[in-house]
This record gives C-alpha cells, sequence and structure tokens, in this order.
C-alpha cells in the first residue's frame, strides 16, 4: 500500500513545481488533500462493515453516522472547495460568474478524484485511466496543460509494480491521481468544463447500478486496453 502515499508525493511536488502561482497551490492542495483522505480511509476503514459506494456513505451521514467514507467526501469536498476559491475565476463577470466558477471547479475536482477510485478496482485501471484524461486534456487546456507532466511520470513510475500486483495504488493513490486531473479540466473553457463535469457525474452515479468491470469486460476495445500489462 505505499505505492499509494508515494505517487501521491510525487504528484503533489510535481503539480506545485510544473504549475505556477496560484494554479499550482491549487493543484498542490487539491492533490494532497485527496490523498490524506483517501489514505485515512485505506488505513482505518471499517471492513466489517457493509457501507459502500457514495450513496451509501452519504446515507450513513444522513442518519448521523460518519464512516471513514464518508469523511473522506466531506474531506475531499472541502479541499477541492478551497482549491477552487485559490485557483479563483477566469471571467470578468463578477460576483456571479466568480461563484458559478468556484462550483463547478469543485464539484470537478472531487467528482474526478471520486472516479478514478471507482476505476480502481484492476491492476493498472487508473493509472491508465488518468494518464489517458491527462494526454487528451494537455492540448485542450493549455493553462493547466503542465499538470501532465506529473500524472505521466507518476503513472509511469509506479505502472510496472502496479500491473504485476506487488503494490497496490489504493485509495490514497487514485484520489490523488484524479484530483489531479481535476484541476487540470479547470483549465477548459467554462462551457467544455461544465461538459466534463456532467459526464463525471453521470459516471459515478451509473457507477452505483452497474459494474464498471463488467462493461469493460463486454467491450473487446476497452477490455484489451484494460489488460494490456496485466499478468496472465
Amino acid at each position: 500500500m505505499l505505492e499509494g502515499p508515494s505517487v501521491a508525493a510525487g504528484l503533489t511536488a510535481g503539480a506545485a513545481t510544473a504549475l505556477e502561482g496560484r494554479v499550482g497551490a491549487a493543484a498542490a492542495l487539491a492533490t494532497a488533500g485527496g490523498a490524506a483522505f483517501g489514505v485515512v480511509d485505506d488505513l482505518a476503514e471499517d471492513t466489517s462493515r457493509r457501507t459502500k459506494g457514495l450513496r451509501g456513505h452519504l446515507g450513513a451521514l444522513a442518519h448521523g453516522e460518519l464512516t471513514t467514507g464518508g469523511l473522506k467526501v466531506l474531506g475531499i469536498g472541502t479541499t477541492a472547495f478551497v482549491a477552487a476559491c485559490v485557483r479563483g475565476s477566469r471571467g470578468p463577470e463578477g460576483a456571479a460568474g466568480r461563484a458559478f466558477d468556484v462550483v463547478v471547479d469543485t464539484a470537478l475536482v472531487a467528482g474526478t478524484a471520486n472516479l478514478l477510485n471507482l476505476l480502481d478496482l484492476r491492476p493498472g485501471r487508473a493509472l491508465k485511466a488518468a494518464a489517458g484524461a491527462s494526454v487528451l486534456l494537455a492540448p485542450l487546456a493549455p493553462s493547466t496543460a503542465a499538470a501532465a507532466g506529473p500524472v505521466l511520470g507518476a503513472a509511469t513510475a509506479a505502472a510496472s509494480r502496479d500491473l504485476a500486483e506487488r503494490d497496490m495504488l489504493g485509495d490514497g493513490g487514485a484520489n490523488a491521481l484524479g484530483a489531479l486531473v481535476g484541476v487540470q479540466a479547470t483549465g477548459l473553457p467554462r462551457l467544455a468544463r461544465v461538459a466534463v463535469l456532467a459526464g463525471v457525474v453521470g459516471l459515478t452515479v451509473a457507477s452505483e447500478r452497474v459494474s464498471f468491470s463488467a462493461v469493460i469486460d463486454r467491450t473487446p476495445a476497452l477490455r484489451t486496453l484494460d489488460r494490456l500489462g496485466r499478468r496472465g
């Protein structure tokens, strides 16, 4: 499980140095927050309980019970919000425009952190997804394109042992990767950010009812990519 903290440390340091000014500070904060609350869930989760998924943890919160997963939801949401405030608005539309950017960016960072963790069910899957998303975002979001360096570097460094099933990314590593990819997506134009957020929300809702692994196994191209480099 040391892979997760190691990946998170590299991502945080890389985000702080590769990205400049407020963007770099926001990226480092969001990545570190995703890592910290993910590691808490890795280490302290009560495995005897069957509270799973975003709906399960939010349901527990609604009944006054704070699970480690619920703490992670609240913690990553909070650090994503602070990071979005540090990141700031990109338009001159006044208070309403700034508030809209903060809300969308918060949801984008927190949602992507959660989504990458949902994908981390097979060796290398989350690493491949993060690297692929970062490469696709780079030319579309020039102001945050430098985030692709830490993402690709961390994914490459961790890939061999992860695919060989000797190390595990865990929630700490997956949440950190997703948070940094989410910050990279905040460099998109406003309409594109909303579209990406809608996709993240749609996939998250679908995950409560549909097995991503089953869909991947039924889709030849996805199955081939998913198994690339894995044992057997």
